[in-house]
Protein backbone atom coordinates (compact mmCIF):
# COMPACT_ATOMS: atom_id res chain seq x y z
CA UNK A 1 0.00 0.00 0.00
CA UNK A 2 3.13 2.22 1.13
CA UNK A 3 4.62 1.64 -2.32
CA UNK A 4 1.28 2.71 -4.29
CA UNK A 5 0.89 5.25 -2.91
CA UNK A 6 4.76 6.08 -2.76
CA UNK A 7 4.87 5.66 -6.93
CA UNK A 8 1.27 7.82 -7.05
CA UNK A 9 2.66 10.92 -5.59
CA UNK A 10 6.54 10.69 -7.47
CA UNK A 11 4.24 10.79 -10.47
CA UNK A 12 2.51 13.63 -9.64
CA UNK A 13 5.41 16.05 -8.61
CA UNK A 14 7.52 14.47 -11.99
CA UNK A 15 4.26 15.74 -13.90
CA UNK A 16 3.75 19.31 -11.83
CA UNK A 17 7.68 20.42 -12.75
CA UNK A 18 7.11 19.62 -16.38
CA UNK A 19 5.80 22.57 -18.94
CA UNK A 20 2.28 21.79 -19.70
CA UNK A 21 3.06 22.31 -22.98
CA UNK A 22 5.43 19.31 -23.08
CA UNK A 23 3.16 17.75 -20.63
CA UNK A 24 0.25 16.79 -23.24
CA UNK A 25 2.73 15.57 -25.48
CA UNK A 26 4.98 13.46 -22.88
CA UNK A 27 1.25 11.49 -22.17
CA UNK A 28 0.58 10.00 -25.42
CA UNK A 29 2.14 7.27 -26.49
CA UNK A 30 5.37 6.61 -28.77
CA UNK A 31 3.31 5.15 -31.77
CA UNK A 32 1.10 8.01 -32.06
CA UNK A 33 4.22 10.29 -32.62
CA UNK A 34 4.48 11.39 -36.44
CA UNK A 35 8.07 12.63 -36.09
CA UNK A 36 11.23 10.78 -34.50
CA UNK A 37 10.70 10.13 -30.30
CA UNK A 38 13.26 9.62 -28.57
CA UNK A 39 13.68 9.21 -24.15
CA UNK A 40 13.38 12.37 -22.60
CA UNK A 41 15.92 11.56 -20.62
CA UNK A 42 18.24 11.16 -24.00
CA UNK A 43 17.67 14.93 -25.22
CA UNK A 44 21.40 14.89 -26.27
CA UNK A 45 20.83 11.68 -28.61
CA UNK A 46 18.43 13.04 -30.27
CA UNK A 47 20.53 14.86 -32.51
CA UNK A 48 23.30 12.52 -33.46
CA UNK A 49 21.23 9.25 -33.58
CA UNK A 50 20.47 8.17 -37.41
CA UNK A 51 17.81 6.11 -37.19
CA UNK A 52 14.64 7.69 -36.77
CA UNK A 53 11.33 5.98 -35.48
CA UNK A 54 8.74 7.09 -38.29
CA UNK A 55 5.19 6.09 -37.44
CA UNK A 56 2.30 6.11 -40.25
CA UNK A 57 -0.15 7.51 -38.56
CA UNK A 58 -0.77 11.17 -37.74
CA UNK A 59 -2.89 13.31 -35.12
CA UNK A 60 -3.09 16.01 -33.23
CA UNK A 61 0.42 15.45 -30.75
CA UNK A 62 1.91 15.33 -34.50
CA UNK A 63 0.47 19.09 -34.94
CA UNK A 64 1.55 19.48 -31.62
CA UNK A 65 5.15 18.57 -31.88
CA UNK A 66 5.75 19.89 -35.22
CA UNK A 67 4.00 23.26 -34.39
CA UNK A 68 6.56 23.20 -31.51
CA UNK A 69 10.14 21.81 -33.90
CA UNK A 70 9.38 25.33 -36.06
CA UNK A 71 9.36 27.61 -32.71
CA UNK A 72 12.55 25.46 -31.99
CA UNK A 73 14.13 26.12 -35.27
CA UNK A 74 13.32 30.11 -35.13
CA UNK A 75 15.04 30.06 -31.95
CA UNK A 76 18.11 28.24 -33.02
CA UNK A 77 18.60 30.59 -35.71
CA UNK A 78 18.71 33.77 -33.13
CA UNK A 79 20.61 31.55 -30.44
CA UNK A 80 23.89 29.47 -32.18
CA UNK A 81 24.37 28.10 -29.02
CA UNK A 82 21.33 25.91 -28.86
CA UNK A 83 22.15 22.50 -30.25
CA UNK A 84 18.54 21.35 -30.85
CA UNK A 85 17.09 21.75 -33.84
CA UNK A 86 13.08 20.96 -35.24
CA UNK A 87 13.13 17.45 -37.24
CA UNK A 88 11.59 17.66 -40.33
CA UNK A 89 8.48 17.76 -41.71
CA UNK A 90 7.00 14.50 -43.44
CA UNK A 91 4.69 13.75 -45.91
CA UNK A 92 2.29 10.31 -45.81
CA UNK A 93 2.08 9.17 -48.88
CA UNK A 94 -2.28 7.67 -50.49
CA UNK A 95 -0.81 4.70 -52.17
CA UNK A 96 -2.30 1.48 -51.20
CA UNK A 97 1.23 -0.15 -51.10
CA UNK A 98 2.45 2.19 -48.87
CA UNK A 99 2.55 -0.39 -45.96
CA UNK A 100 4.75 -3.00 -48.02
CA UNK A 101 8.11 -3.55 -46.81
CA UNK A 102 9.52 -2.90 -49.84
CA UNK A 103 8.49 1.43 -50.09
CA UNK A 104 8.22 3.70 -47.20
CA UNK A 105 5.42 4.96 -45.65
CA UNK A 106 6.57 8.36 -45.55
CA UNK A 107 9.43 10.59 -46.59
CA UNK A 108 11.09 13.66 -45.74
CA UNK A 109 10.57 16.62 -47.83
CA UNK A 110 13.00 20.26 -47.61
CA UNK A 111 10.01 22.86 -47.44
CA UNK A 112 6.11 22.83 -46.85
CA UNK A 113 5.32 24.33 -50.36
CA UNK A 114 4.65 20.36 -51.82
CA UNK A 115 2.72 19.59 -48.76
CA UNK A 116 0.09 22.40 -49.43
CA UNK A 117 -0.08 21.17 -53.31
CA UNK A 118 -1.68 17.45 -52.97
CA UNK A 119 -1.90 14.97 -55.04
CA UNK A 120 -0.56 16.79 -57.98
CA UNK A 121 2.99 17.90 -55.90
CA UNK A 122 6.18 16.94 -56.09
CA UNK A 123 6.72 13.21 -55.05
CA UNK A 124 2.79 13.18 -53.76
CA UNK A 125 2.06 9.98 -55.33
CA UNK A 126 2.47 6.73 -57.65
CA UNK A 127 3.92 7.25 -60.70
CA UNK A 128 0.76 8.03 -63.50
CA UNK A 129 -0.86 10.31 -60.48
CA UNK A 130 0.96 13.77 -61.07
CA UNK A 131 3.42 12.70 -58.32
CA UNK A 132 7.13 12.31 -59.17
CA UNK A 133 8.55 9.32 -60.34
CA UNK A 134 11.17 8.18 -57.80
CA UNK A 135 10.55 8.60 -54.37
CA UNK A 136 12.65 10.77 -51.76
CA UNK A 137 13.24 13.67 -54.19
CA UNK A 138 11.43 16.47 -52.97
CA UNK A 139 10.66 20.28 -54.92
CA UNK A 140 13.14 22.44 -56.18
CA UNK A 141 14.70 23.91 -52.97
CA UNK A 142 12.89 27.63 -53.31
CA UNK A 143 14.29 29.50 -50.33
CA UNK A 144 17.12 30.95 -52.36
CA UNK A 145 14.84 32.77 -54.28
CA UNK A 146 14.88 36.63 -53.75
CA UNK A 147 11.66 36.73 -55.56
CA UNK A 148 9.61 34.60 -53.64
CA UNK A 149 11.22 36.08 -50.35
CA UNK A 150 10.05 39.26 -51.49
CA UNK A 151 6.97 38.77 -52.62
CA UNK A 152 6.17 36.87 -48.42
CA UNK A 153 6.53 41.01 -47.28
CA UNK A 154 4.66 42.76 -49.88
CA UNK A 155 1.05 43.49 -50.24
CA UNK A 156 -0.91 44.26 -53.29
CA UNK A 157 -1.91 48.49 -53.62
CA UNK A 158 -5.29 48.95 -55.20
CA UNK A 159 -4.11 51.47 -58.41
CA UNK A 160 -7.45 53.72 -57.30
CA UNK A 161 -8.25 54.95 -53.47
CA UNK A 162 -11.69 54.14 -54.28
CA UNK A 163 -11.42 50.48 -55.25
CA UNK A 164 -12.97 49.69 -52.55
CA UNK A 165 -16.43 51.57 -53.17
CA UNK A 166 -19.40 50.92 -54.84
CA UNK A 167 -18.96 53.32 -57.56
CA UNK A 168 -15.36 53.70 -58.17
CA UNK A 169 -14.65 55.12 -61.35
CA UNK A 170 -17.25 57.72 -60.67
CA UNK A 171 -15.54 58.58 -57.43
CA UNK A 172 -12.13 58.75 -59.29
CA UNK A 173 -14.03 61.49 -61.56
CA UNK A 174 -15.45 63.86 -59.17
CA UNK A 175 -12.29 63.64 -57.21
CA UNK A 176 -10.30 65.05 -60.02
CA UNK A 177 -12.73 67.54 -61.04
CA UNK A 178 -12.63 68.64 -57.29
CA UNK A 179 -8.97 68.80 -57.68
CA UNK A 180 -9.32 70.58 -60.26
CA UNK A 181 -11.66 73.05 -59.06
CA UNK A 182 -8.98 73.55 -55.83
CA UNK A 183 -6.55 73.72 -58.17
CA UNK A 184 -7.74 77.09 -60.62
CA UNK A 185 -10.61 78.31 -58.68
CA UNK A 186 -8.48 81.88 -58.73
CA UNK A 187 -9.03 82.14 -62.46
CA UNK A 188 -11.05 85.18 -63.81
CA UNK A 189 -14.66 83.94 -64.95
CA UNK A 190 -16.99 84.68 -67.29
CA UNK A 191 -20.22 87.02 -66.97
CA UNK A 192 -23.23 84.76 -65.84
CA UNK A 193 -24.86 83.41 -68.90
CA UNK A 194 -22.09 84.00 -71.05
CA UNK A 195 -20.30 80.62 -70.81
CA UNK A 196 -20.27 78.38 -74.05
CA UNK A 197 -23.08 76.28 -74.54
CA UNK A 198 -22.36 72.74 -74.56
CA UNK A 199 -23.98 70.11 -74.20
CA UNK A 200 -23.22 67.12 -71.50
CA UNK A 201 -23.41 63.56 -72.03
CA UNK A 202 -26.74 62.49 -70.11
CA UNK A 203 -26.53 60.10 -67.07
CA UNK A 204 -27.28 57.11 -69.27
CA UNK A 205 -24.93 57.70 -71.62
CA UNK A 206 -22.73 58.37 -68.65
CA UNK A 207 -23.93 55.29 -66.86
CA UNK A 208 -23.36 52.71 -69.69
CA UNK A 209 -19.52 54.42 -70.51
CA UNK A 210 -18.54 53.53 -66.68
CA UNK A 211 -21.16 50.65 -65.97
CA UNK A 212 -21.81 52.26 -62.33
CA UNK A 213 -25.02 52.44 -60.98
CA UNK A 214 -24.87 56.00 -60.79
CA UNK A 215 -27.62 58.59 -59.13
CA UNK A 216 -29.17 61.14 -60.57
CA UNK A 217 -27.94 63.12 -57.12
CA UNK A 218 -24.31 62.08 -57.80
CA UNK A 219 -24.21 63.01 -61.75
CA UNK A 220 -25.92 66.49 -60.58
CA UNK A 221 -22.92 66.76 -58.49
CA UNK A 222 -20.74 66.20 -61.15
CA UNK A 223 -22.37 68.14 -63.68
CA UNK A 224 -22.33 71.49 -61.54
CA UNK A 225 -18.25 70.68 -60.97
CA UNK A 226 -18.14 70.62 -64.77
CA UNK A 227 -20.42 73.85 -65.76
CA UNK A 228 -18.07 76.05 -62.85
CA UNK A 229 -14.59 74.54 -64.63
CA UNK A 230 -16.49 76.06 -67.99
CA UNK A 231 -17.21 79.33 -66.68
CA UNK A 232 -13.58 79.91 -66.76
CA UNK A 233 -12.48 82.62 -69.28
CA UNK A 234 -11.33 80.76 -72.21
CA UNK A 235 -7.92 83.14 -73.11
CA UNK A 236 -6.95 81.81 -69.62
CA UNK A 237 -8.46 77.96 -68.87
CA UNK A 238 -5.43 75.36 -68.57
CA UNK A 239 -4.94 72.87 -71.18
CA UNK A 240 -5.69 70.57 -68.21
CA UNK A 241 -8.92 71.81 -68.08
CA UNK A 242 -9.72 71.52 -71.24
CA UNK A 243 -8.89 67.85 -71.66
CA UNK A 244 -10.79 66.93 -68.59
CA UNK A 245 -14.18 68.76 -70.07
CA UNK A 246 -13.85 67.38 -73.60
CA UNK A 247 -14.28 63.86 -71.58
CA UNK A 248 -17.70 64.58 -70.56
CA UNK A 249 -18.96 66.31 -73.36
CA UNK A 250 -21.28 64.48 -75.64
CA UNK A 251 -20.01 63.38 -79.89
CA UNK A 252 -21.87 65.75 -81.59
CA UNK A 253 -22.91 69.05 -80.05
CA UNK A 254 -26.26 70.59 -81.11
CA UNK A 255 -25.53 73.82 -80.18
CA UNK A 256 -22.62 74.09 -83.05
CA UNK A 257 -24.85 72.86 -85.70
CA UNK A 258 -25.37 75.88 -87.84
CA UNK A 259 -28.70 75.21 -90.17
CA UNK A 260 -28.09 75.99 -93.84
CA UNK A 261 -28.76 79.00 -94.64
CA UNK A 262 -32.03 79.56 -97.06
CA UNK A 263 -30.98 81.00 -100.11
CA UNK A 264 -33.29 82.72 -103.19
CA UNK A 265 -32.20 81.21 -106.41
CA UNK A 266 -31.90 82.71 -109.56
CA UNK A 267 -35.25 82.69 -110.88
CA UNK A 268 -36.64 84.64 -107.41
CA UNK A 269 -37.31 81.65 -105.43
CA UNK A 270 -37.34 80.98 -102.52
CA UNK A 271 -37.80 77.18 -100.65
CA UNK A 272 -38.17 76.30 -97.08
CA UNK A 273 -39.35 73.72 -95.08
CA UNK A 274 -41.64 73.85 -92.03
CA UNK A 275 -42.88 70.72 -89.62
CA UNK A 276 -45.63 70.26 -86.90
CA UNK A 277 -46.35 67.30 -85.48
CA UNK A 278 -46.41 64.55 -87.99
CA UNK A 279 -47.01 66.95 -90.95
CA UNK A 280 -44.38 68.16 -93.32
CA UNK A 281 -44.53 71.03 -95.97
CA UNK A 282 -42.39 72.28 -98.90
CA UNK A 283 -43.33 75.63 -99.70
CA UNK A 284 -41.86 77.89 -102.35
CA UNK A 285 -42.38 81.72 -101.90
CA UNK A 286 -42.04 83.65 -104.95
CA UNK A 287 -42.70 87.30 -105.49
CA UNK A 288 -46.04 88.04 -106.87
CA UNK A 289 -49.80 88.98 -106.48
CA UNK A 290 -50.63 86.91 -103.31
CA UNK A 291 -51.62 83.79 -104.47
CA UNK A 292 -51.66 80.38 -102.51
CA UNK A 293 -51.51 76.92 -103.89
CA UNK A 294 -51.58 73.91 -101.62
CA UNK A 295 -51.22 70.31 -103.47
CA UNK A 296 -52.80 71.85 -106.44
CA UNK A 297 -55.62 73.12 -104.72
CA UNK A 298 -56.25 76.67 -103.55
CA UNK A 299 -56.49 77.67 -100.11
CA UNK A 300 -60.09 78.06 -99.91
CA UNK A 301 -60.80 74.22 -101.74
CA UNK A 302 -57.50 72.57 -99.30
CA UNK A 303 -58.87 74.20 -95.65
CA UNK A 304 -62.43 73.81 -95.02
CA UNK A 305 -62.18 75.59 -91.48
CA UNK A 306 -61.45 79.44 -91.54
CA UNK A 307 -58.63 78.83 -88.60
CA UNK A 308 -56.59 76.46 -90.89
CA UNK A 309 -56.57 79.36 -93.77
CA UNK A 310 -55.49 81.97 -91.65
CA UNK A 311 -52.85 79.89 -90.14
CA UNK A 312 -51.74 78.62 -93.33
CA UNK A 313 -50.63 82.29 -94.56
CA UNK A 314 -50.48 84.08 -91.03
CA UNK A 315 -46.68 85.06 -91.45
CA UNK A 316 -47.82 87.28 -94.34
CA UNK A 317 -50.85 88.64 -92.74
CA UNK A 318 -48.67 89.58 -89.69
CA UNK A 319 -46.41 91.43 -91.66
CA UNK A 320 -48.40 93.01 -94.54
CA UNK A 321 -47.28 90.92 -97.43
CA UNK A 322 -50.26 89.20 -98.45
CA UNK A 323 -50.83 90.80 -102.20
CA UNK A 324 -46.65 91.09 -102.16
CA UNK A 325 -45.58 87.17 -102.24
CA UNK A 326 -47.59 84.02 -104.34
CA UNK A 327 -46.86 80.74 -102.47
CA UNK A 328 -46.77 77.63 -103.75
CA UNK A 329 -46.52 74.62 -100.78
CA UNK A 330 -46.71 70.65 -100.83
CA UNK A 331 -48.23 69.04 -97.62
CA UNK A 332 -48.04 65.82 -96.59
CA UNK A 333 -48.68 63.77 -92.92
CA UNK A 334 -50.48 64.59 -90.04
CA UNK A 335 -54.08 66.01 -90.15
CA UNK A 336 -55.46 69.69 -91.27
CA UNK A 337 -54.16 71.69 -88.48
CA UNK A 338 -50.78 69.78 -88.57
CA UNK A 339 -50.61 70.79 -91.83
CA UNK A 340 -51.55 74.29 -91.99
CA UNK A 341 -49.16 75.32 -89.09
CA UNK A 342 -46.46 73.48 -90.86
CA UNK A 343 -47.33 75.66 -93.96
CA UNK A 344 -46.81 79.20 -91.48
CA UNK A 345 -43.07 77.86 -90.52
CA UNK A 346 -42.37 77.01 -94.25
CA UNK A 347 -43.59 80.11 -95.07
CA UNK A 348 -41.78 82.63 -92.42
CA UNK A 349 -38.83 80.74 -93.25
CA UNK A 350 -38.87 81.68 -96.95
CA UNK A 351 -40.18 85.20 -96.28
CA UNK A 352 -37.19 85.53 -94.27
CA UNK A 353 -34.95 84.63 -97.42
CA UNK A 354 -36.02 87.79 -99.08
CA UNK A 355 -36.30 90.36 -95.86
CA UNK A 356 -34.23 89.23 -93.30
CA UNK A 357 -35.37 92.42 -91.40
CA UNK A 358 -38.82 90.97 -90.85
CA UNK A 359 -37.66 88.58 -88.22
CA UNK A 360 -38.57 90.42 -85.25
CA UNK A 361 -41.90 91.26 -86.43
CA UNK A 362 -42.28 87.31 -87.58
CA UNK A 363 -40.68 86.10 -83.52
CA UNK A 364 -43.56 88.82 -82.29
CA UNK A 365 -46.02 87.12 -84.08
CA UNK A 366 -44.69 82.98 -83.41
CA UNK A 367 -43.42 82.26 -86.52
CA UNK A 368 -39.81 81.53 -86.04
CA UNK A 369 -40.20 78.79 -83.89
CA UNK A 370 -40.76 75.35 -84.47
CA UNK A 371 -43.96 74.08 -82.20
CA UNK A 372 -42.52 70.91 -80.59
CA UNK A 373 -45.75 69.41 -78.94
CA UNK A 374 -47.10 66.56 -79.86
CA UNK A 375 -50.20 64.60 -79.32
CA UNK A 376 -49.73 62.93 -75.45
CA UNK A 377 -50.38 59.14 -75.72
CA UNK A 378 -53.28 57.35 -74.55
CA UNK A 379 -52.61 55.63 -70.94
CA UNK A 380 -53.90 52.34 -69.92
CA UNK A 381 -57.06 52.66 -67.91
CA UNK A 382 -57.95 55.73 -69.51
CA UNK A 383 -60.08 56.59 -72.10
CA UNK A 384 -57.35 59.19 -73.80
CA UNK A 385 -54.21 60.59 -72.79
CA UNK A 386 -55.67 61.94 -69.22
CA UNK A 387 -59.73 61.09 -69.32
CA UNK A 388 -60.77 58.97 -66.66
CA UNK A 389 -63.97 57.05 -67.43
CA UNK A 390 -67.26 57.65 -65.81
CA UNK A 391 -67.27 57.20 -61.77
CA UNK A 392 -70.02 55.06 -61.08
CA UNK A 393 -71.10 54.28 -57.63
CA UNK A 394 -72.85 50.51 -58.23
Amino acid sequence: MESALLRTGFRRAMVACQNPAKRRVARQPRRFFATPVEPQGEASELQSAPDAVYASNGGRAAKSRARAERVNKDRAVSDHDQTFQAAPQIRFTSDGEQFSSSRPSAELIENDTASRRGRGGYGGGPPGRGGAASYGRGPPNQEDDPSRNILRHIRIVPASPSYFTATPRYTDDLLALSALLRKHQLLPLLPPGEAPRVAWKTIDQYKTELAEPIRSKSYNTLLQLLKRLNYIHPSLIPDEVTESLEKYKRDVQPHLNVPNPIIVNQYGVAKAVGRRKSSSAQVYLVEGTGECLINGKSLTEYFGRLHDRESAIWALKATQRLDKYNVWALAAGGGTTGQAESITLGVARALLAHEPDLKPALRRAGCVTRDPKRVERKKPGKLKARKMPAWVKR
